[in-house]
């Protein structure tokens, strides 16, 4: 067994286990997210809200993606992140 192979068996666990907590609180963490967003928004007076709003739908395309592994739903790797909703 290669290292490789031997360091993805032991991390399988733990990557089931993100997953089973993203799929029970993505909507906490995105709601937490959206209220970063903002409140870094306001505190930059608006001056990055594109920079803040692409890193945002990013990180909840990233949420998407580990909380969707195994229902089948996942979107294609090139579908544009959801929108961030202020």
């Amino acid at each position: 067994m290669s290292l490789l192979d031997n360091l993805k068996a032991k991390l399988a666990p733990a990557k089931d286990k993100v997953s089973d907590l993203a799929q029970q609180h993505g909507d906490k963490v995105t709601h937490g997210l959206d209220k970063a967003a903002k409140v870094v928004d306001e505190k930059t007076k608006g001056k990055y809200s594109d920079k803040i709003q692409t890193g945002t739908g990013k990180a909840k395309g990233a949420m998407d993606r580990l909380a969707h592994k195994d229902d089948g739903t996942m979107p294609p790797p090139d579908a544009p992140p959801p929108p961030p909703t202020f």
